[in-house]
């Protein structure tokens, strides 16, 4: 190695490196208090033309469900059907908000796995 090289980072590269990490700490500060948010949020998704409800967090972390007296009616296999795609519908909006909430807190980095 020849003197004054060090271990080939310039003192720009430094720089960038420095706001790299900056920029990484901030994220992660950003991603704790979005997973609060996001634990605190209930997203509904229903099903038959809101015959069921299903409620979750953001988190997917099921909350409640609603079965309208419509819905006991229709029998056991409908019903099933009913409150899966409730609880399909409620998923799908709840990992939507998550996407776009973490996509707004990496501002564009792109980021593996996000």
């Amino acid at each position: 190695m020849t003197k004054g090289q060090g271990f080939g980072f310039g003192l720009g590269k430094m720089k960038e490196l420095t706001e790299a990490f900056k920029k990484a700490q901030q994220v992660q500060e950003g991603a704790k208090r979005l997973q609060e948010e996001l634990e605190q949020m209930e997203i509904e998704g229903t099903a038959g033309g809101g015959m069921v409800t299903v409620t979750m967090s953001g988190n997917q972390e099921p909350r409640n469900v609603v079965i309208s007296e419509a819905a006991l009616g229709e029998g056991a296999e409908i019903l099933s059907d009913l409150v899966k795609a409730a609880m399909v519908d409620a998923y799908n909006k709840s990992t939507a908000t998550m996407r776009e909430q973490m996509e707004e807190l990496t501002g564009g980095l792109n980021l593996p796995g996000l």
